[in-house]
């Protein structure tokens, strides 16, 4: 699949609901700036090649920006050997849900449901429960909808966690 770019590109063609942000090819600072204008600050930096946290930081001005995303390449480049990033809006303390799907390169796809990963220190998930607790019926009910393994993009192959953010009742998916 790639990064995490390519991950959000590909789900954004498919029609599946996005935490706003920007996951374009041009990584210049004055494009990635006026990106995280337009979402509005708060916005996390986030390396699309990343994983564990690292290459993440949280942006709440844009006098704070330039030295964020200098910070982020850097550790993204060191951990990922790619500098590359995307920009989110920042949640501050979302519950997060995955769902996890599995697919084959014939165009098969199954769903192991979903996990709570909302306890985290530092991006990095502490803790996942399976099945989320307290998760409302209606809401397991409509994001299995949104998630089915039949709507899952064609190019999919192997395993990939579809990450449920939420505050409240609103509900934005992004995929890893």
């Amino acid at each position: 699949m790639g990064g995490k770019s390519e991950a959000k590109a590909l789900m954004e063609r498919a029609k599946v609901p996005l935490i706003p942000g920007y996951h374009g090819e041009a990584q210049d600072e004055a494009t990635l700036l006026e990106a995280a204008g337009k979402i509005g600050y708060p916005v996390l930096i986030k390396a699309s090649a990343g994983g564990g946290g690292k290459g993440m930081r949280v942006v709440t001005a844009s006098a704070d920006f330039s030295a964020e995303l200098a910070s982020a390449k850097r550790e993204a480049a060191s951990s990922f050997g790619d500098d590359r990033v995307l920009i989110e809006k920042y949640l501050a303390r979302p519950r997060h849900v995955e769902i996890q799907l599995f697919a084959d390169m014939f165009g098969h796809c199954v769903s192991l449901f979903e996990r709570d990963c909302s306890i985290q220190r530092r991006h990095q998930k502490v803790l996942e429960e399976a099945p989320a607790p307290h998760m409302d019926p209606d809401l397991r009910r409509r994001m299995a909808k949104r998630l089915s393994p039949q709507r899952a993009p064609s190019a999919m192959s192997g395993p990939a966690p579809l990450n449920f953010c939420s505050i409240g009742m609103a509900v934005s998916i992004s995929w890893k």
